[in-house]
């Protein structure tokens, strides 16, 4: 945006609105310094915020300003976008159609917004990776339809203060992840995550650990020969270009043995390689990065918890941390890429 006075906007989708996403959106901006950091537009519906604010009764405060353009968003107001005037059945903790059907609403018009340039970053609420699915929606999660709505290749990383995941495979099959180990993945994996840890993160000479597929990285082809015959040349090749890219680890040695705090990222081969461990070591405070795109998104690290929804339980650090990732790594792009115009100058 062209004032630099004004403060970050941050889309918000609602997600699912009846799994947890609006009470841990209102739990965060019922701090009022929460409008030190950010300006929030929420795209949902005021009428489902104030449902959820009445199970709510302890943050009664938070003041709904409904705006019909992201555009016409005020600082220092919780300002919501409607997606539909109509009135809608919420179901706490069920998964239906007309959920699913808001949930894409939502997504589509954050989207339309950031790339107009009426909002600068979007962090998304968790949705159901079911009812979500359409004729426009056919992707197995956030990270797949947002590469496809801005074009370009992508990386789901993991990110809390302790660690950051990059998951080479997003949400894949196991059954089909080792066909999926190509030489060329692994490259633009890799280079993805080298390229957003300096841009992103403000790391001048990042170091990767790649992780390895089989267990004990195969035992020299004893148990398994892809990381010795593709991942391991892809390493010497990243090395060779320049990237500190280190490897294959076996996970359960590099997790158990605090290896991990020598790197400032680790690139996990598939799903639950990666997330088992993130969510072991922050599982309330951890944030989803799509590392990559020309935008920024960031969303928490849980799903809709839909047996705790409407009960008041949920934690917002998740929420709130992807909220403060979004707007430092905004930052920190547009610091990087003035200091690299200047000494390309």
């Amino acid at each position: 945006m062209e004032n630099n006075n004004k403060k970050i906007r941050v889309a918000i989708t609602h997600g699912d609105m009846n799994g947890i996403g609006y009470e841990v959106i209102l739990k965060t901006f019922s701090d009022a310094r929460m409008m030190d950091v950010c300006t929030p537009v929420l795209y949902g519906s005021t009428k489902v915020a104030t449902y959820h604010k009445k199970l709510l009764s302890q943050h009664h405060d938070i003041v709904f300003n409904t705006i019909h353009d992201a555009a016409e968003a005020s600082e220092r107001k919780f300002n919501i976008i409607n997606l539909t005037n109509d009135e809608v059945k919420i179901d706490i903790g069920k998964s239906t159609e007309i959920a699913g059907l808001l949930s894409r609403l939502a997504l589509d018009m954050a989207c339309e917004d950031l790339k107009e340039g009426k909002v600068d970053v979007l962090v998304t609420a968790p949705i159901n990776k079911k009812n979500i699915q359409s004729a426009d929606f056919d992707f197995p999660g956030h990270t797949e339809y947002l590469s496809h709505k801005f074009g370009g290749s992508s990386l789901m990383m993991m990110v809390c203060d302790r660690i950051r995941i990059g998951i080479c495979t997003n949400h894949l099959a196991l059954s089909e992840v080792p066909s999926a180990i190509t030489h060329d993945l692994l490259v633009e994996k890799i280079t993805i995550m080298n390229s957003s840890l300096k841009r992103d993160f403000g790391i001048t000479m990042p170091k990767i650990a790649v992780l390895a597929l089989d267990p004990h990285a195969g035992d020299n082809g004893v148990i398994g020969d892809i990381d010795m015959k593709v991942v391991k040349p892809v390493i010497d090749e990243m090395q060779a270009q320049g990237i500190l890219a280190y490897g294959p680890f076996p996970s359960d040695g590099f997790f158990g043995s605090s290896e991990f705090n020598h790197f400032d990222g680790a690139l996990a081969l598939y799903h639950d390689q990666g997330l088992i461990p993130f969510k072991l070591l922050s599982f309330t405070e951890g944030v989803n990065y799509t590392a990559g795109l020309s935008y920024v998104r960031t969303s928490p690290a849980h799903g809709t918890a839909y047996d705790i929804a409407g009960k008041g339980q949920a934690s917002e650090q998740s929420l709130r941390s992807a909220v403060y990732l979004a707007c430092n790594i905004l930052r920190n792009r547009n610091e990087y890429d003035e200091l690299t115009k200047d000494s390309l100058k």
